[in-house]
């Protein structure tokens, strides 16, 4: 099957990623994630009102522009094969919608492509998990949330929560893995709309003083790693929700850099501190079910880089949180 940067693709190998195990002579539900996806067919189709979908952004060239490692393409695919074997519980229906593929460094082409994967699921009433690729993903998520209010008029408040170790408030051009929320800040700017933006995990060592003064011009609100530990999250969900109830709905991104390098290798640029999964997975949780939460997407994650798949089962595990 060829792939296209302008239009979404069903996901390849499908035997291969889908699959679990089976225990039909077991009582009760045994029911797995592969046992209830519907995988859509073709660019046109979308998720029941009300249900899950993943999308994938099988995409690394804002990476790469960013002088980054690549690998992050393959990753939608290696998530859903960790997703695969996982208990289905409550989760039914669940909607595959395939992926968004960048050929070469057609970032923008596939950024837009994604856009319309996004609004078309979102106008459905479904909820798109996109899973990527590299965090250029978030210019395209963002774009299709967009897209989908603006179709309805609807100019409420947008909070953007970024779990992540890096502001992404790059001002360089063309865009990369680096820049989507300056993108994002200077596309509302222009739409006359406020950029509500919030940063959780940004690690000191990290970030050049130039994109903190970067993120104080545009009055980002952020939180460094260090209060973001366990014994801080209950005064982070109450800023959390202090954050959401200014806002009409919530878009939720996260790079999986943000947590530390032994619970998560596989991503361009480990980090030696980070924030530990239980708090992560808690505010990913907590933000699901406020109900104002529109669509989230899952960055960075590499193959390449991972040690024994364990990547994948972190990041398969927040998806599932958030299905």
């Amino acid at each position: 099957m060829s792939t296209s940067a302008t239009a979404l693709k069903a996901p390849t190998a499908l035997p291969t990623v889908w699959q679990g195990r089976t225990d039909a002579n077991e009582r009760g539900d045994t029911r797995r994630l592969f046992n209830v996806v519907q995988v859509l067919d073709g660019p046109t189709h979308a998720a029941a009102s009300g249900a899950p979908v993943l999308l994938g952004f099988a995409c690394d060239a804002g990476v790469k522009r960013n002088q980054g490692r690549v690998g992050a393409a393959e990753g939608p695919q290696a998530i859903r094969r960790a997703l695969a074997n996982l208990p289905a519980h409550d989760i039914a229906p669940l909607y595959d919608a395939g992926d968004v593929t960048c050929e070469d460094d057609a970032l923008e082409a596939a950024q837009a492509a994604l856009a319309a994967a996004v609004q078309r699921q979102l106008d459905a009433g479904a909820h798109p998990v996109v899973l990527g690729g590299g965090h250029e993903i978030a210019w395209g998520t963002w774009q299709g949330l967009r897209a989908h209010l603006d179709a309805q008029n609807d100019r409420e408040r947008v909070l953007i929560l970024n779990l992540d170790a890096h502001f992404d408030l790059r001002t360089a051009r063309p865009g990369t893995s680096g820049t989507p929320f300056d993108q994002i800040a200077q596309a509302s700017e222009q739409a006359g709309l406020r950029f509500d933006y919030a940063c959780l995990g940004v690690s000191r060592l990290s970030n050049t003083a130039s994109l903190f003064e970067r993120a104080r011009e545009l009055g980002v609100t952020y939180i460094e790693d260090t209060d973001m530990q366990d014994r801080h999250l209950d005064a982070r969900l109450a800023q959390i929700d202090a954050l959401m109830a200014d806002v009409a709905h919530v878009y939720l991104t996260i790079d999986l850099d943000v947590l530390p390098a032994p619970v998560m290798p596989g991503v361009s640029a480990p980090a030696a501190y980070g924030v530990p999964i239980t708090v992560i997975e808690a505010i990913a949780t907590h933000v699901r079910r406020s109900g104002k939460l529109r669509v989230a997407d899952l960055a960075e994650y590499n193959p390449h880089f991972d040690v024994q798949g364990l990547g994948a089962r972190v990041a398969a595990r927040l998806a599932y949180r958030l299905l």
